[in-house]
């Protein structure tokens, strides 16, 4: 096999494959003008959704770190610790949500 059949035969794979995303795209485009529109009502729900998803574990960390550094005082900060930890459990629940979402794009 010469450079020319090894060149030819890369650009039909790359032209195969832009065909593929191509076609990905648009059956996403024709799906989505298929279905309803979400509207901005939507969006807002989504943010408030990520914010809460993140908001509710973080407060929950930083309450229980209190209430350990208060009962327990160490060299520790709880607070910190917990807070770190609730802010990290958000990030990944908000992220399942958006992802599990982003399943029905």
């Amino acid at each position: 096999m010469n450079d020319t059949d090894r060149s030819r035969e890369r650009r039909q794979k790359i032209v195969e494959e832009f065909c593929t995303k191509v076609g990905v795209k648009e059956t996403r485009k024709m799906k989505s003008r298929c279905e309803k529109d979400r509207g901005i009502l939507f969006g807002l729900g989504m943010f408030g959704l990520v914010g809460w998803s993140i908001a509710i574990p973080t407060l929950i960390g930083v309450a229980a770190g209190l209430w350990i550094d208060k009962t327990w005082p160490s060299h520790i900060s709880w607070t910190l610790t917990l807070l770190l930890i609730g802010v990290v459990l958000g990030c990944i629940n908000a992220w399942h949500w958006v992802a599990k979402e982003s399943k029905h794009d």
